[in-house]
């Protein structure tokens, strides 16, 4: 005998219930449609705004379309999960050049198995509510649209940066999804448009990735300069990196909506003592296994050490001069890749620049003095 059919209102309210249990700050369900979304995607990767993320392309509309990435797919459940820690100090690292500055939702545990965890768990709940049915999760482990999908389940919209905001929790959360074969109800799809005629995004991101509302090329973005991409960081795009070694908040720093960020009850994603407010000269004396042990169940352990060090190299390069610096930059010389040497050189450049000036500064200085001296001083 078949099971009899659920009562998918009352799931739908069960599944939100339980994805709060689990620690998702909200839960909303919709159906698979992205059409509208489709020439846009073209068009971002027609203008080869992925860079050399491949992979944004191999799988062309499969992205847009759930259904062709898991056959069956009628809903997909979209989740957030708020990542930002108390006291969180954005502003005082930015600052300091002498300090390495790390994206905040990188300072804790690595997000995706944790999510990836949770959302499997949710799936499991379901079953053992109802019986067998078809399920899967994602975190950004797929082709997924998932600001899009999560605009559709009602959980915010996407900002003129491309990153989805909630008019009561800012923009501080990750984003997971739970593709499922069962014809739940949907959820009102959001249609509040909260940046208006704001631009600050635009305006105040450092190298000018965000080329008109909404698009973000990446080829130009520091997250993906430090993170994604695996060949020489351009140059014209060094000294804009300032000291950001791993990612870049700054067009979610200067949103208004982030006055409203809600900090998260994850202890996991509590910025980890060996990364927080660190000297980018100790971040870079690590060797490879220091490296590996400090950054071990940290999403940044993925760009490897080799490319730790690149990114720290430039930022020692645009700190102020530092006979420390021009001397770790010249031991790391010694034993290094050539990826590795060639931001050095770059940075040992930039220091030396800076230690002429100050010697012409501090000569203009003694000779202002000087004059302004009696004679018989």
């Amino acid at each position: 005998m078949s099971n009899p059919t659920p009562d998918y209102e009352k799931l739908a309210l069960q599944i939100k219930t339980w994805g709060q249990e689990l620690g998702f700050s909200e839960v909303g369900i919709t159906d698979i449609d992205l059409s509208k979304h489709e020439a846009q995607l073209q068009r971002w990767l027609d203008a080869g705004y992925h860079g050399s993320m491949d992979y944004m392309a191999a799988h062309g509309m499969k992205r847009a379309r759930p259904a062709e990435l898991v056959p069956g797919t009628q809903r997909v459940i979209s989740v957030k999960m708020n990542y930002l820690p108390p006291d969180a100090g954005f502003a005082k690292t930015l600052k300091n050049k002498e300090k390495a500055y790390i994206s905040r939702y990188a300072l804790g545990r690595d997000y995706h198995k944790l999510m990836r965890n949770r959302l499997k768990k949710l799936g499991q709940k379901i079953e053992q509510e109802i019986g067998e049915y078809g399920f899967r999760p994602f975190v950004d482990s797929a082709p997924v649209l998932e600001r899009q999908l999560a605009e559709k389940a009602g959980l915010g919209w996407r900002g003129k940066h491309s990153l989805l905001i909630n008019q009561e929790a800012g923009s501080w959360f990750f984003l997971g999804e739970l593709f499922i074969d069962l014809p739940l109800p949907i959820d009102a799809e959001n249609t509040f448009e909260g940046c208006g005629k704001c631009v600050a995004c635009i305006t105040l991101c450092p190298t000018g990735a965000i080329v008109e509302p909404y698009v973000v090329d990446a080829r130009k973005c520091i997250s993906y300069l430090t993170i994604e991409h695996q060949g020489p960081i351009p140059e014209q795009y060094r000294t804009l990196l300032g000291n950001r070694v791993y990612g870049c908040d700054d067009c979610q720093l200067v949103c208004p909506w982030n006055r409203y960020g809600q900090i998260t009850d994850e202890n996991d994603f509590h910025p980890r003592t060996q990364l927080k407010d660190k000297d980018l000269l100790e971040l870079f004396a690590w060797d490879e296994p220091t490296f590996l042990k400090n950054t071990e169940g940290s999403p940044i352990r993925r760009i490897g050490h080799e490319r730790w060090l690149r990114n720290i190299a430039v930022g020692l390069g645009n700190a102020e001069f530092s006979p420390a610096i021009i001397h770790a930059l010249e031991d790391k010389s010694q034993v290094c890749s050539e990826l590795v040497l060639e931001h050095i050189e770059w940075a040992l450049a930039q220091q030396n620049d800076k230690q002429r000036l100050q010697i012409r500064k501090t000569a203009r200085l003694i000779r202002i003095v000087e004059k302004g001296l009696p004679r018989d001083a």
